[in-house]
């Protein structure tokens, strides 16, 4: 071979300086050029050049961007947090689609009690339930796939709990009123699900540190279950609301919301500690 790139050029070369149209011929002569190619490496920097394969290996390592993930990040969100609310498991479609299934099936059956005169109570009463348990399910190590990750995190145990709740909230409560707008004709006494359900979820919340993912959300469940069992038992089939979806009960659900949301913000400092240990 008569031609080879001259030292000066293949220094520009390793330096990521040669312009075009000599960068296209030095690129199309070092792959046929075994002399050429053994003075680009004595004339190349091997620290730089083991920097561009480490960022070429991180590159090639990194996870793909989810399709949800990519959107968070289009909108404006900070790339470990649109992470962290990818990696949330009841963004997932199984979750979606149960919590899709639920609502429908409370609203054909609440459907059926409002055109015969009734209230749409099977709705009402599971619409507070799926935050919470919507919660339960993004924190803590039984089924967040990246619990491991979140405790040797640099980021406070409080912060990620918010983080994930208000992905839960936006998503639940945005399902929620969707299925609302299926129950016209109970008009705005079909949102009677939205303040018990705050209040649910924010309790919930504050005895998370204490009883922990699990155990905490399950209790104040099994509250909210007994509350409309004994709601039910002393309107004594009286075809009236049960008395947490009265004004009365809606007022001692915003009570309660704010006292919960109150004790949680006192309380955020001992997520730290529940987070790094197993429930």
């Amino acid at each position: 071979m008569s031609w080879h790139v001259s030292e000066e050029e293949l220094r520009a070369y390793a330096r990521g300086e040669l312009q075009a149209p000599a960068l296209w011929s030095a690129d199309t002569h070092l792959t046929s050029c075994a002399e050429c190619r053994a003075v680009l490496a004595e004339v190349s920097d091997p620290v730089a050049l083991d920097a561009g394969w480490d960022r070429l290996d991180a590159e090639l390592d990194a996870p793909r961007k989810g399709l949800l993930e990519l959107l968070l990040v289009r909108a404006g969100v900070a790339g470990h947090t649109a992470r962290l609310l990818a990696a949330t498991p009841v963004l997932r479609r199984s979750w979606l689609g149960a919590v899709v299934a639920v609502l429908l099936l409370s609203v054909a059956a609440s459907g059926h009690a409002v055109d015969g005169g009734g209230f749409p109570t099977l709705f009402l009463a599971l619409a507070p339930l799926l935050p919470l348990a919507g919660v339960a399910l993004s924190y803590g190590p039984v089924l967040d796939p990246t619990y491991e990750m979140a405790v040797v995190a640099p980021m406070h145990g409080f912060r990620l709990l918010m983080i994930r709740t208000v992905a839960v909230l936006a998503v639940v409560l945005g399902l929620n009123g969707l299925a609302t707008l299926a129950l016209p004709d109970y008009g705005l006494r079909a949102l009677a699900w939205l303040l018990p359900g705050l209040a649910l979820t924010a309790t919930g919340l504050a005895l998370m540190p204490r009883l922990g993912p699990v155990l905490a959300p399950s209790l104040v469940g099994g509250a909210w279950a007994g509350l409309l069992l004994a709601a039910d038992v002393l309107r004594a089939g009286a075809d009236v609301p049960l008395a947490p979806f009265t004004v009365a009960g809606q007022g001692v659900a915003a009570v309660v919301a704010a006292l919960a949301a109150g004790l949680l913000f006192l309380l955020r400092d001992r997520f730290d500690l529940f987070q790094g240990r197993a429930v």
